[in-house]
């Protein structure tokens, strides 16, 4: 059964500690993604970029493949099915419907009234379903399904404008982080992401996880970070895995052994980023 990410990410906050998302993007991501966290006994953000989703079939086909491998799995962890970046209030509406139990409406692209007016009309027709929302303030920076896009950081006044003009149920501010490959230090700002925790009763979301050194991602929880997002990781050490599995063999063809020679990677990847987050049940 799947939930939506209220109840996990209120203990992360309580418990100063994070919740990992691992998007997935594709059958094989889903199934080593829930096993090892079921494995290791922790709940589980599942989160799907529109493009993924179209990859992958559309919201449904996802929606359907992941319920079902809950059950199929045995898994027992809660686990949250989230789209990540939802682009308009219509593709929110699309995989609310579809059965995602949250979804991430990022209207950043908008001037912050515009941004509130969208974001509020997702938050309604969420609420009524039961699924989490998760906002954006600022813009976070790097690349977004082949979309380049440059930082523009939050400010406490815009955070707390959009949260209590929305009712939203997690927030992302823009503090300096980006989706893929940093280029250099990343420069977090962890004085402006504190004042903003403090002033907010919701969880703080940290976008761009990967790249991160273990320290700024400890020092981001300590300043109310509650969720933390990773792709780019997992596909860098799946993809080094298979190369190396592909270098070896050069006759092999089924792609149930090339894909599936990148699972062990992903799996010890994600035993070492939820022992950083020290991510609880």
């Amino acid at each position: 059964m799947l939930v939506n990410f209220n109840e996990m990410l209120k203990k992360a906050k309580e418990g100063h500690y994070a919740v990992p998302q691992f998007n997935i993007n594709n059958l094989e991501w889903t199934k080593y993604i829930l096993e090892k966290c079921n494995e290791l006994n922790i709940p589980v953000i599942l989160g799907v970029s529109e493009g993924a989703a179209k990859y992958m079939g559309g919201f449904l086909v996802v929606s359907s493949m992941v319920q079902a491998m809950i059950t199929s799995l045995k898994i027992e962890i809660p686990v949250c099915l989230h789209l990540d970046h939802g682009s308009t209030v219509e593709n929110c509406k699309a995989a609310i419907d579809a059965g995602f139990s949250s979804v991430m409406f990022d209207g950043s692209k908008h001037p912050l009234k515009e941004n509130i007016e969208l974001t509020k009309e997702v938050v309604d027709y969420a609420h009524k379903h039961m699924v989490s929302v998760e906002a954006e303030v600022g813009h976070i920076g790097g690349t977004e399904d082949n979309v380049n896009s440059e930082i523009l950081n939050a400010t406490l006044e815009d955070c707390l404008e959009l949260y209590n003009n929305t009712g939203i149920d997690s927030l992302a501010p823009a503090l300096g982080s980006v989706h893929g490959f940093y280029k250099g230090e990343p420069n977090l700002d962890f004085v402006t992401m504190k004042k903003i925790s403090d002033k907010m009763p919701i969880p703080l979301v940290l976008h761009g996880g990967t790249g991160i050194p273990e320290d700024k991602i400890k020092t981001a929880i300590a300043n109310g970070i509650s969720k933390i997002n990773i792709n780019t990781e997992l596909q860098a050490v799946w993809s080094k895995a298979v190369r190396e599995f592909l270098d070896k063999d050069k006759n092999v063809y089924d792609p149930r052994k090339v894909i599936g020679s990148g699972e062990n990677a992903i799996k010890n990847q994600i035993n070492k980023i939820v022992t950083i987050f020290e991510t609880k049940l």
